[in-house]
């Protein structure tokens, strides 16, 4: 399975700069989800953070987590009027820096989605070195609802 950027923006309302998504390379419909995001010298946030050691933000490591989650909530046909909110982060740990070049492997589990919440489990990788990891809460909301 490959899902590239076009067919990741069909679904999800982020654009350049923020669509931190690259790809989906595997899903298990309501079960799992992998996605890719290669990090680029280009990247706009390493103008400040920091010069001359840059390091990916992990609040933007969450936020790719939260799309790649995203991804595979709003593939259900019955949401697809909806977008999902991040509505909270537990457990967060951050454990290796990510760097220009690494190419980021987001695997999500979907833990329970009841009503308009849920819960992911999250887990980022560069190579076979885990970097991150998070629990993440969504809310589903109609799309023209503020």
């Amino acid at each position: 399975m490959m899902i590239g950027a076009e067919e990741i923006q069909k679904v999800l309302p982020h654009r350049y700069p923020f669509l931190l998504v690259d790809r989906i390379i595997e899903m298990e419909s309501g079960k799992r989800i992998v996605g890719i995001k290669n990090v680029s010298c280009n990247e706009p946030f390493f103008q400040g953070h920091f010069p001359g050691n840059p390091i990916m933000p992990g609040v933007l490591i969450v936020e790719a987590m939260a799309q790649v989650g995203a991804y595979a909530v709003l593939n259900y046909p019955e949401v697809k009027d909806k977008i999902a909110f991040l509505a909270g982060v537990d457990r967060a740990r951050f454990r290796h820096p990510v760097v220009p070049g690494d190419r980021l492997r987001i695997e999500v589990e979907l833990i329970k989605i009841r009503g308009n919440l849920g819960k992911l489990g999250c887990s980022a990788y560069v190579e076979d070195k885990l970097v991150a990891d998070a629990e993440l809460m969504f809310a589903l909301v109609d799309r023209g609802e503020k």
